[in-house]
C-alpha cells in the first residue's frame, strides 16, 4: 500500500462519517511530516454552514495545530476533487499538495472544470495528485446521492 493509500483510508473514514450523518460523503485530513494533524468531514447541514466543507475544517484545524496561517510543508488529502472555495483555502494557506481520489466533473477546481491549481495562475501553486482510491472514493459519494433519489 502506497503512502498515499494509507492516508486517502483515513480520509475515507471520515467520508463514511459524513455518510452517517446524512452530509454527502467527502472526507480529508492534513499530513506534516509525516503525520495527520487534521481530520474532517463536510458537515455543511450540521452546522448550518455552507462554507463547512471537509477542506475548509483541516485547514483551519491544521493552522491551529500548527500555529500558523502559513501550511508549508502540508499536504491535503480529500476524497473528492476540490471545488473553487476549497481550492482558493489551499493557496491562501500554501498547502504543498492536494491529493483527491475522485473527480468532480461538476464543480471541481484541480482540473475537472477550472484549474485553479494551474502552475503561474495565482501567487501559489500546490503540486496535485488525483485518482487514488479513485473507485473508492467515487462509490461512496454515488451510494450516497442513489439513496436520496
Amino acid at each position: 500500500m502506497s503512502q498515499h493509500e494509507i492516508y486517502m483510508k483515513q480520509a475515507l473514514i471520515e467520508a463514511y462519517k459524513a455518510f452517517d450523518e446524512d452530509e454527502v460523503p467527502v472526507g480529508a485530513v492534513i499530513v506534516h511530516d509525516g503525520q495527520i494533524i487534521a481530520r474532517g468531514h463536510n458537515q455543511i447541514k450540521t452546522l448550518k454552514d455552507p462554507t463547512a466543507h471537509a477542506e475548509m475544517i483541516v485547514i483551519t484545524q491544521a493552522a491551529a495545530y500548527l500555529k500558523n496561517e502559513r501550511l508549508s510543508g502540508c499536504d491535503l488529502y480529500v476524497t473528492i476533487e476540490p471545488c473553487s472555495m476549497c481550492v482558493g483555502a489551499a493557496i491562501l494557506g500554501r498547502i504543498r499538495t492536494v491529493i483527491y481520489g475522485a473527480d468532480d466533473p461538476k464543480t471541481g477546481a484541480c482540473g475537472s472544470v477550472i484549474d485553479l491549481a494551474k502552475p503561474g495562475l495565482l501567487n501559489h501553486t500546490f503540486n496535485v495528485v488525483g485518482g487514488i482510491m479513485e473507485p473508492e472514493c467515487r462509490n461512496i459519494i454515488q451510494e450516497f446521492f442513489l439513496t436520496k433519489r
